[in-house]
């Protein structure tokens, strides 16, 4: 009996240590945009009791320009530091080098995902990043303002400009001082060329760098679209609205003091918060078009989880990416965050439509959406990119026409292209 007992004691010691052999330590780099790091905090509790790992948590801003900056800075020295990387769906031709291939590890998940959304993280047969969540923004309304003064969700740009005045003016009339007609993203960064290529792409000005690789952005059809947005700042969408991230607008709206505002599908469930002054009064619709008959043009986001090829616990890193892309795991994230899941079997999941209803009715929204030409301009699309929103932010600014900044911006695409991308 003794005997037994102790080679009882002796196996759970060789287990333990055996646990403790092949835990590993992680490091994991995320934005800290809305409750994105209180999610996964939660979430890495879990898996740390599932496998004996540890996750930490590299905190990076919000800003997806700033984030893109630090990995490229990081990879380019061979970090060792950050094992897993949450990535933008632009950065996979571009970061595609640094990370490890995920394609035989994913052969038994891979069939669930979206295939586009799996072929975004695909570069030169190689699967870079597993997909966490997709991304399409939407014009966010407030419903009660509208029926409040008998107004129905736009379906063109001008049409938002029009609903936006006047009730922006009847309500500061009432007493609401603070109250603007439409916020969205216009500070000097990637937020802005997803909102710039929504305008031009939406009133049939092409989207910057055509799949071919023609430069098309230097058109009157853009060249209008720029300049109407233009004539918001300051009359619609506060002055500010120039140093406005994705945050910054969700900021004005959940304290109740916008009718209009585009954002990203995570400003669903804060907007409905205990702590939202507008939860219970919103909407969601398309983003409106320049005209009747023209197509509504959301540009295509979405975030997706890659792991260093300089990690040093790559296989723990692998089953980490493997378990935040999970089907339950992806729908804890679209019930708590309201974040667009890239299972395909999640839109038809009951209790992901109960708790955010109209997560079903975004999928052709994303689905249809429009994609930054990041495919087109792989290794150089961040300098596009970057002098794109330049373009756009100096003609909202008033340093230049649309015309003017669009032909200097052919101009130096031009270049940067070269004889090819």
């Amino acid at each position: 009996m003794k005997y037994r007992l102790m080679a009882a004691v002796s196996a759970v010691g060789m287990i333990s240590t055996l646990n403790l052999a092949t835990a590993a330590e992680l490091s994991f780099a995320a934005n800290s945009t809305g409750k994105n790091l209180e999610f996964f905090r939660k979430q890495f509790a879990v898996f740390e009791e599932k496998t004996g790992h540890k996750v930490n948590i590299v905190s990076m801003p919000s800003s997806s320009s700033e984030q893109f900056s630090q990995y490229r800075l990081w990879l380019a020295a061979g970090n060792k530091d950050v094992d897993v990387y949450q990535t933008d769906v632009i950065w996979a031709p571009q970061l595609a080098d640094q990370f490890v291939d995920l394609k035989e590890a994913a052969k038994d998940v891979v069939e669930q995902f979206f295939p586009s959304i799996i072929a975004s993280q695909t570069v030169n047969d190689r699967l870079v990043a597993l997909p966490m969540y997709t991304d399409a923004p939407a014009l966010y309304y407030r419903r009660d303002l509208l029926e409040k003064y008998g107004k129905q969700s736009p379906k063109t740009w001008d049409e938002l400009a029009g609903t936006a005045k006047e009730i922006q003016e009847k309500e500061r009339a009432a007493g609401q001082k603070d109250m603007w007609g439409f916020v969205f993203q216009g500070n000097s960064y990637e937020g802005l060329t997803c909102n710039a290529l929504e305008w031009v792409k939406s009133s049939g000005g092409g989207q910057i760098v055509e799949p071919d690789g023609t430069i098309s952005i230097n058109n009157e059809k853009a060249a209008a679209a720029i300049d109407r947005a233009k004539g918001w700042v300051g009359t619609i969408s506060p002055p500010g609205v120039l140093a406005y991230q994705e945050e910054e607008s969700r900021g004005v709206w959940q304290t109740g003091n916008a009718v209009f505002m585009r954002n990203w599908p995570y400003a669903y469930s804060l907007g409905n918060g205990a702590d939202s002054a507008v939860k219970g009064k919103f909407e969601v619709t398309t983003l409106p078009v320049a005209a009747l008959g023209d197509k509504p043009s959301s540009a295509l986001g979405g975030w997706n989880l890659a792991v260093s090829k300089y990690s040093d616990e790559q296989q723990a890193a692998i089953e980490l990416v493997k378990f935040l892309a999970s089907k339950d795991v992806q729908k804890a994230r679209a019930i708590e965050l309201s974040n667009l899941p890239t299972l395909v079997a999640l839109y038809d999941d009951k209790d992901v439509a109960a708790a955010q209803p109209f997560m079903p009715e975004w999928k052709p929204i994303f689905q249809d959406a429009v994609p930054r030409p990041s495919a087109t301009a792989k290794v150089k699309y961040n300098e596009v990119s970057s002098r794109f929103w330049t373009a756009v932010h100096n003609t909202l600014s008033g340093n230049g026409t649309a015309a003017e900044n669009l032909e200097l911006l052919e101009a130096d695409l031009t270049t940067l292209k070269g004889d090819s991308w």
